[in-house]
């Protein structure tokens, strides 16, 4: 029971269409599981509510909330939603990412239209639910901001708007990380490296035209450790250690959760 008596927001709750089970969801029921009221949130309140029923199926305190990212007031009536029935908030966190799915390119081909949209929903997301929710947590002299960036951050990406937003995610989580450490609030992100989750590999399969057996396993010689991809309890997990007092020392770093897939970087 790792977060009893704390409240965590999960924002990307829901999941792409495909098999397995996405990051968001995945956390909602890691953290549920280790004792966390957890607020479900997705654009979709289908989706959010979908998770919401496995989670508490499981014997778990979850909601779920429908708030679109790209929207400030959303956000802010997110955090408002929050604070009104916890009177806290302990844990914020940003799992929402889009890339392929959001029109994303190289750079040849990028639209303004296109680089807006994924840069609006990775990184200006992120920024305005942050802004909202620091307030509250400065206010308890206590919190943890998680984001979720992706080794594309730092690995050859050839999308454009995804690499340009989610490093930008790495500088704007150390950036929150030192001017909220004197009020108690940590801030960390997270690396994900090849994952097979729906968005990963059943969008890709999608747009490529290609059997989702054929991307999963172009992705899985990809990696170094086991030449098998991670899963959503991997970036789960890693969450949950960063949200817990286990990490309580913990402020402003970036965690590779990628199976050695920065070590072979240029190989």
């Amino acid at each position: 029971m790792r977060l009893k008596n704390k409240t965590a927001i999960i924002v990307g709750a829901g999941q792409s269409p495909g098999s397995g089970m996405g990051n968001g969801r995945a956390t909602c029921l890691r953290f549920a599981q280790e004792g966390a009221r957890v607020m479900a949130v997705d654009r979709e309140h289908g989706l959010a509510e979908e998770t919401a029923v496995l989670v508490r199926a499981g014997g778990g305190d979850c909601f779920a909330f429908e708030a679109d990212v790209t929207k400030e007031a959303a956000m802010a009536a997110m955090i408002a939603e929050a604070h009104k029935r916890w009177g806290r908030i302990d844990v914020l966190h940003y799992n929402v990412g889009v890339s392929l799915g959001g029109g994303d390119t190289p750079l040849a081909e990028i639209t303004e239209q296109a680089f807006d949209n994924v840069i609006a929903i990775n990184l200006r997301g992120a920024v305005m639910a942050c802004k909202h929710a620091i307030p509250v947590m400065r206010a308890q002299k206590s919190g943890v901001i998680l984001m979720i960036s992706s080794l594309a951050a730092i690995e050859k990406y050839p999308y454009v708007a995804y690499k340009a937003s989610k490093s930008a995610m790495i500088a704007f989580t150390k950036q929150v990380a030192i001017q909220n450490a004197e009020y108690g609030i940590r801030a960390n992100v997270i690396l994900p490296g090849l994952m097979d989750t729906p968005m990963a590999v059943d969008t890709r399969a999608r747009k490529m035209g290609k059997s989702r057996a054929e991307v999963a396993a172009m992705r899985d010689a990809r990696v170094p450790l086991r030449r098998k991809m991670g899963t959503a309890w991997d970036v789960a997990n890693a969450a949950l250690f960063l949200a817990s007092d286990e990490a309580n020392f913990i402020t402003g770093v970036d965690l590779l959760v990628d199976g050695g897939g920065a070590l072979d970087i240029g190989h």
